[in-house]
């Protein structure tokens, strides 16, 4: 069994800040990536940011600059600090373990940005 969880989410004030972070845990064999995606009702679920285990990391062009990703390989986690944060950036935000042949999803934790 694999399982990710996902913690940090909740209500900010516009321009706020968030840390979210994500523990990968159980019979996984090897993870290559770890990421953020968020999704919104009637929205397909996309990429926010994405660090794969060499230290490559992509962002989508609309969190450039105000969105940081990074990981802890030893102990499986990725975080994800969220600045300047818009009402846009409301949604659940998913995160994603990527192993040699299939991705694991956690539950999703909700991120509402609101004044």
């Amino acid at each position: 069994q694999v399982h990710v969880v996902e913690n940090g989410g909740g209500l900010v004030q516009p321009g706020g800040s968030l840390r979210l972070s994500c523990a990968a845990s159980g019979s996984i064999s090897e993870i290559v990536s770890m990421g953020w995606y968020r999704q919104v009702p009637g929205k397909v679920r996309e990429l926010v940011a994405l660090i794969t285990i060499s230290g490559h990391t992509n962002f989508a062009n609309d969190v450039k600059g105000r969105f940081d990703i990074s990981m802890d390989n030893a102990k499986n986690t990725v975080a994800l600090q969220m600045n300047s944060l818009k009402p846009e950036d409301t949604a659940v935000y998913y995160c994603g373990v990527g192993g040699r042949r299939d991705v694991y999803w956690g539950q999703g934790t909700q991120v509402t940005v609101s004044s």
